[in-house]
């Protein structure tokens, strides 16, 4: 069993949430926040920020850490520990354009596409979408169902 570090962003403006269609590689047809996985010696913060220009073309300015999500995956067919970071934007330059990788879309609050996104996504999301910071634990099966999870509302992060 191998570990995954990687970020998630939403951008949070005028009531919605940008999320991303994936358009290729693991998930591909779902939606997301926009993300990826640590290369090399980045930061969590520079990942962030790194993956939101490649995936969207928007550099975030304004962010703020929302949660620390433990998944227990499958990624490549392989149980997999996947460590990620998520951060709500509320400020960024640029505008957000389609890429290779995803496909950027606005939805109000009510109308977050929760059937095309992962199944553990509506236990967490609005909770953050609402103000809250929250550590999770999410085990999930090869088929993408959850199997057990566990979510803890915090007020700051461990280092």
């Amino acid at each position: 069993m191998g570990t995954i570090h990687a970020t998630l962003l939403y951008i949070v403006k005028d009531g919605k949430v940008l999320l991303g269609e994936k358009l290729r590689g693991w998930r591909q047809g779902i939606f997301n926040g926009i993300g990826g996985k640590i290369e090399g010696t980045e930061t969590i913060e520079e990942t962030m920020i790194r993956e939101t220009i490649e995936e969207i073309g928007v550099t975030p300015t304004k962010y703020e850490k929302v949660a620390i999500h433990y998944f227990g995956v499958y990624f490549k067919n392989e149980p997999t520990d996947l460590i990620c970071h998520t951060y709500i934007a509320t400020e960024y330059k640029g505008t957000p354009q389609e890429s290779h990788e995803m496909k950027p879309q606005w939805f109000a609050f009510d109308d977050i596409p929760y059937d095309r996104m992962w199944s553990g996504d509506p236990l967490w999301l609005p909770r953050v979408l609402d103000g809250e910071k929250v550590i999770t634990h999410i085990e999930f099966d090869a088929e993408n169902n959850i199997v057990s999870h566990n979510i803890e509302t915090v007020t700051t992060f461990p280092e």
